[in-house]
């Protein structure tokens, strides 16, 4: 279980609603007018905000980009870091943190962010490679807190990053099963993309040629 969510003063609510605004503006604009097209001066603008703001919340214009899928894997990593050691299986714990906080989006427009995200990533070779950057601190943090946490040993390493590996790699897909859907995407859609991602590892795990030439 994780921790209950502290209460959020008026001034952090201000500055969420800034993010999200920005964050807004920013997909709008780079779906409407393109990426490079578009530049950070046009951003502030838009929002009224100044670029020291604009710098305060995001390092670059791909931050912005790719904001929705770093708040869910910054919410993994504070999930994790409430969970108490069990005897599951560490994947098992890794996909029931990725799956809480999925639940723990904003169900008011974040899947629609996120698609436009994707979107934006696909066309922007630039964009994924940020989002490759952001993934691996993700993965360093998320092992720092399993060896803290969980009490991992060092011959433990390479089992524990496969578990990130796999989990990263299952989610992927989630999120392309989501993409390609012809009705609808929202939250709780791609909440179920992720299960069946994620119960189809260990099927992959022991694929074999005789299963699709039987």
């Amino acid at each position: 279980m994780s921790a209950p969510s502290r209460p959020v003063s008026l001034r952090e609510r201000k500055k969420l609603r800034t993010r999200q605004a920005m964050i807004d503006t920013a997909l709008a604009k780079f779906t409407e007018q393109g990426f490079d097209a578009t530049t950070v001066d046009e951003l502030c603008e838009a929002v009224e905000v100044s670029k020291t703001t604009f710098f305060r919340y995001f390092g670059c214009k791909e931050d912005v980009v790719l904001a929705p899928t770093e708040d869910l894997w910054t919410e993994f990593l504070a999930d994790l870091e409430t969970r108490e050691p069990d005897d599951r299986p560490l994947l098992e714990v890794a996909q029931d943190a990725v799956l809480a906080s999925l639940r723990r989006m904003p169900d008011d427009g974040w899947a629609e962010r996120v698609r436009l995200s994707r979107s934006l990533a696909a066309a922007k070779p630039s964009i994924d490679a940020h989002g490759l950057q952001f993934c691996a601190r993700t993965t360093r943090s998320a092992m720092e807190t399993l060896h803290r946490r969980f009490g991992l040993p060092d011959q433990a390493d390479v089992r524990a990053r496969l578990v990130m590996d796999l989990l990263v790699a299952a989610f992927h897909r989630a999120l392309e099963m989501w993409l390609a859907r012809e009705d609808s995407h929202t939250r709780d859609d791609l909440v179920d993309c992720a299960r069946r991602a994620f119960a189809a590892i260990p099927g992959a795990l022991t694929l074999s040629p005789s299963e699709w030439h039987s």
